[in-house]
């Protein structure tokens, strides 16, 4: 039986529990384990890690632990003693594709401008083979869809109510100077183009053909936008982003 000495920082200390939290601790096992699938044993998903030291080296997810090896897990607030290995960083204005569970948040993400993958029917398979292929973050509450290998970006979203996810999710990857309200469609992602008054008039009440002149319209699902009272409410919420 082999032994190592694991130390989790900052935020990754939220998957351990509490006796393991910001503090040294012995971690024993068989044959030959790589550091990735021992840090998910633990229960920390390899998305979370920006770095990880092995006796004071970097190294990345595919090193082989060794007998008496002291890690130290480092999440994406810390401050890195060694180099990130783990992965590229992420490209400006990240797009995202969400698990079944996170309908509202992908409408507020869209609202916003962001491109943003999302069913109510995705497969975790499916969700890891898009999200490989267009480099996607992926975004969930399932510990177990960040343990494929394939998903090199994502977060496991802590927050229950949308509205807070989406106040964590900007904090997270920072995405406030990316904001391009009324760019996407909320209701399935496509790019909004300019559109003239009389193509959409037929599809428009009364009132909102007589107060309003400027319209975008998604090609794909046809939806029709404009700048009504639901766009300045769109403004406020997204001014009070904390």
């Amino acid at each position: 039986m082999s032994s190592v000495t694991f130390h989790f920082y900052d935020e990754l200390n939220y998957f351990l529990p509490p006796y393991q939290r910001d503090t040294d601790f012995t971690h024993t096992f068989e044959g030959r384990v790589s550091i990735k699938d021992m840090i998910e044993s633990l229960g920390v998903p390899h998305t979370e890690i920006e770095a990880i030291s092995a006796n004071g080296r970097g190294v990345d997810l595919t090193y082989l632990v060794d007998d008496n090896n002291r890690l130290e897990v480092y999440g994406f607030s810390s401050k890195l003693p060694v180099p990130n290995l783990i992965r590229p960083p992420l490209k400006e204005a990240p797009t995202f594709i969400l698990d079944v569970h996170l309908g509202q948040l992908a409408v507020y993400l869209r609202m916003l401008g962001f491109d943003v993958l999302y069913r109510n029917d995705y497969e975790d398979s499916e969700i890891s083979i898009i999200a490989n292929k267009e480099q996607r973050v992926v975004l969930s509450r399932d510990r177990g869809l960040f343990k494929r290998s394939l998903v090199d970006y994502g977060y496991f979203v802590r927050e229950v109510k949308p509205k807070r996810q989406l106040a964590e999710v900007v904090k997270r990857f920072d995405l406030q100077q990316y904001f391009k309200p009324l760019r996407r469609c909320i209701r399935c992602n496509g790019k909004l183009a300019p559109v003239p008054k009389e193509a959409v008039l037929d599809r428009l009440e009364p009132l909102t053909a007589r107060l309003y002149n400027e319209f975008s319209q998604c090609p794909d699902c046809q939806q029709v936008y404009w700048k009504g009272s639901h766009y300045d409410n769109m403004l406020d919420f997204i001014q009070n982003i904390k």
